[in-house]
Formats: C-alpha cells, sequence, structure tokens
C-alpha cells in the first residue's frame, strides 16, 4: 500500500504497524547492526509513483526501513514523504542486471542501484532475516 507519511496520523501508523509490525525496539536495532539501508537511488518505478516522483526535480532516492514482519520503502516528493508498505508475504526481490535491485509489491514496483557494498550487504541481510523470520512451509515438516 503506498501512503503519504508527511503527518502524524494514527490511523496510518496503525495501519503500517498491522501490516509489518511495530519497529524494532532500540536493543534489537543495535543487535542486528542498524534496520535502515543506505541512500539508494531509483532508477525505474510502476506508473503511480513515477507520477509522484516527478512532481519536482531533485534527484530520485529512497530508503529501506525493515521492520519485524516486513518493509517500508521511504521517499519524498515536492514537501511530501510517501512510504510503500510490503510485508513480507507480497515482497518479492530481484537482482537484475548488474548493480541494480528490484522491489516488487503487487503491481508496485522500485528498482535501486546498488553500486556499493553497503547497500549490497543491506539486501543480504535483509534476506537473510525475511528467511530465518519466515513461518515454517509445509515441505519442511
Amino acid at each position: 500500500m503506498l501512503l503519504n507519511v508527511s503527518y502524524t496520523d494514527k490511523q496510518v501508523t496503525k495501519k503500517i504497524d498491522e501490516a509489518v509490525g511495530k519497529p524494532f525496539k532500540l536493543r534489537e536495532r543495535w543487535d542486528m547492526g542498524g534496520i535502515g539501508s543506505p541512500r539508494l537511488f531509483i532508477t525505474e518505478t510502476s506508473v503511480e509513483i513515477r507520477n509522484l516522483l516527478i512532481l519536482d526535480n531533485n534527484r530520485d532516492q529512497c530508503n529501506i526501513e525493515l521492520r519485524p514482519k516486513g518493509i517500508i520503502v521511504r521517499f519524498r516528493s515536492l514537501l511530501e514523504t510517501f512510504a510503500l508498505v510490503i510485508p513480507f508475504y507480497k515482497l518479492t526481490l530481484y537482482k537484475g542486471d548488474i548493480g541494480i535491485y528490484s522491489i516488487y509489491r503487487d503491481h508496485y514496483f522500485i528498482k535501486v542501484k546498488a553500486d556499493t557494498k553497503a547497500i549490497q550487504k543491506f539486501f543480504i541481510k535483509l534476506q537473510n532475516y525475511r528467511a530465518d523470520n519466515a513461518p515454517t512451509s509445509i515441505e519442511d515438516l
């Protein structure tokens, strides 16, 4: 779901917390070595997100926050902050061309440059956390 998170709204916060869980506690963040990505430069997006990003002339960038049951991709357009909330069961990650990661949720997608070791390390951390905390599938029993 794509939401405007520029202003504090209890309804929006509740929706986000139900979808991807409450933010990690400080101790958990410390143990994980951080839960946020470095700055990610956007190369391509779906139509809905592109329509928001073309409203200003700034360089298109985003960041990802890791939550217990999913991720939040945040980006800015004009003076507003938008969040693409993606639970793990709807998250699809692809590593396409050299240095490009694609993040999909239903019909929304964002492709970002992964040209530094820090960004690649974050995506590995994301995939490992997702694998370690996934519910047990029937095939594993």
